[in-house]
């Protein structure tokens, strides 16, 4: 099994190859253009700021190389809001894998916080990605101040302040806004599902 891990300007990365590394795969993490395409499945990960990644992937020919993956694909927060088609994060046009646009959260009450920061439970679970798991469990954890809307490629949702897509699933993309890497026995079983795949 041989998982690439793309390499580019996004912190928190290596909490996701550790996580792998305890499912028993040894990841490739890379920006090499060939590896990735050679890889069996990869995973776009990170936490970050939109404007800055795009250009990194754009200056490194890494956005047309994931747009043209065809074996699995899992982005993770700043990996799925980049998959999308637009960010009002720096008013930034992103990948566009699906056809969504990614917007701010807007408090409309004093105790809501942006970021949104903590664990929060999955509903409407509809993707090979969440086989197994019991809804009433599906604990993770998010951190991030932008999300995707409901659409018809929501895989699963989650509610901060009004109902959004806490994951994505169209053809061989799949992508969360929480962090799996950090959401315990649930994030695990999610990732060991994508391994499977």
């Amino acid at each position: 099994m041989n998982i690439a891990v793309i390499k580019y300007n996004a912190g928190n990365v290596y909490s996701v190859i550790n996580a792998l590394r305890r499912l028993g795969v040894e990841p490739e993490y890379t920006d090499d253009a060939q590896r990735i395409m050679a890889a069996d499945k990869v995973v776009f990960p990170g936490q970050g700021e939109a404007a800055g990644t795009m250009e990194y992937l754009r200056r490194h020919g890494l956005d047309h190389v994931i747009k043209a993956l065809r074996q699995p694909v899992l982005g993770i927060c700043i990996g799925q809001q980049l998959m999308c088609r637009h960010s009002e994060e720096g008013d930034t046009g992103c990948l566009g894998i699906f056809p969504a646009d990614v917007l701010r959260f807007r408090p409309t009450r004093h105790e809501d916080k942006v970021p949104a920061m903590g664990w929060n439970r999955l509903e409407d679970m509809k993707s090979p990605l969440f086989k197994g798991i019991n809804g009433n469990n599906a604990f993770v954890y998010f951190v991030h101040s932008y999300y995707v809307p409901l659409c018809e490629w929501t895989a699963a949702t989650a509610d901060y302040i009004l109902p959004y897509s806490a994951a994505l699933h169209k053809d061989n993309f799949y992508a969360t806004q929480f962090h799996p890497e950090k959401s315990g026995s649930v994030g695990e079983a999610i990732l060991r599902n994508f391994i499977k795949m």
